[in-house]
């Protein structure tokens, strides 16, 4: 295994960089000393306050530029290109969750589709050294075979959402094959952590808890045939793809274009996620939490397990996600209870 560390002369476009992830990569690349020119349309999906939040976290950072703006709009996706000249662009700009995906089917379209047609155009007009994309583990469907792998089959997905991010990785491949733009995609595996995504159902959860509400499971009780959730903490998301940025792969066919997973490798039942988030709380509290819980049947769309094979990210840039899920949901609720100033 050699790979290329981080080149810090090169500047990176990052798109969704108020969101999650965004965020984050954003902030450790600064902090290495990186250009960075984030763009974000600050949508409403969900609270806007916790995207300025972030944003107000980076404004700081001379190296950072932020513009406003919709991937979905190609004439000013070609003028940030034609201005700002990236080296190294990461797409993260997308219309997340699987079930807002039934009911809102016209956003994914416009965001995920439209919007990475035209990040693929403008890597093809202005060459990149690397584009570096955001799949997700929803591509990977029903599948009964644990773990995944890069390899299996994925071509029935159960929600629009995968279906556009599979179709986000037949463009990518597809654009390398004719224009030799070096791509990487990402199978995102649940990733959690401080400043999160509201819509995730940790995050849900804690709120829940202090509205006095009961939580929803969607398992029908069955604790011996529970969901199953590949867990990855933010940091080594972070870390994963920032390994990845400098190191183009060539895949198939000789297409330089490659799609990893990455996750934790290490698949915990929900219900033993859940209670590790009680006690959690409860340290960050100092007294004893327990939710309310009420128990409904597995919703349309959703997948029974999510399990990563990640040795091919790991061959490739040596990534190992090391954060215990009881490490992770502490940061998180000590956040969270800074964040939104709940009594200790």
């Amino acid at each position: 295994m050699d790979y290329n560390p981080l080149d810090t002369s090169k500047t990176y476009l990052i798109t969704g960089s108020a969101g999650f992830i965004g965020y984050f990569l954003s902030k450790e690349l600064l902090e290495r000393g990186c250009r960075v020119i984030g763009i974000d349309n600050i949508n409403d999906y969900y609270d806007v306050n916790l995207k300025f939040a972030r944003l107000k976290k980076l404004e700081p950072f001379e190296q950072f530029t932020f513009i406003k703006g919709d991937i979905s709009d190609k004439e000013s996706i070609t003028k940030i290109f034609e201005e700002y000249k990236p080296n190294i662009v990461v797409n993260l700009a997308a219309q997340a969750g699987v079930r807002y995906s039934i009911e809102n089917p016209d956003v994914y379209i416009q965001s995920n589709i439209i919007g990475f047609y035209n990040i693929l155009e403008a890597c093809r007009h202005n060459p990149v050294d690397h584009l570096v994309y955001a799949s997700s583990s929803s591509v990977y469907g029903a599948n009964k075979k644990v773990p995944f792998e890069e390899t299996d089959f994925v071509d029935t997905p159960v929600s629009l959402y995968a279906s556009t991010k599979k179709s986000n990785e037949l463009m990518a491949y597809t654009y390398s094959h004719l224009y030799n733009i070096p791509a990487t995609g990402l199978r995102f595996f649940t990733v959690y952590g401080p400043m999160g995504r509201p819509d995730m159902a940790y995050f849900g959860f804690t709120k829940k808890y202090f509205d006095g509400e009961p939580i929803k499971i969607f398992n029908n009780g069955d604790f011996e045939n529970d969901l199953y959730r590949d867990f990855t903490y933010i940091d080594d998301i972070v870390e994963g793809i920032i390994r990845l940025l400098n190191n183009p792969s060539v895949g198939e066919n000789n297409v330089p274009h490659i799609v990893y997973n990455i996750g934790n490798n290490s698949p915990e039942k929900l219900m033993v996620f859940i209670n590790t988030l009680e006690k959690c709380l409860s340290n960050s509290l100092g007294r004893e939490v327990q939710f309310e819980k009420v128990f409904e049947p597995i919703k349309l769309g959703d997948v029974p397990a999510t399990y990563a094979s990640t040795e091919q990210l790991e061959q490739a840039v040596g990534f190992k996600p090391k954060t215990s899920i009881e490490e992770g949901l502490q940061h998180f609720t000590d956040w969270y209870c800074n964040y939104y100033k709940k009594q200790y």
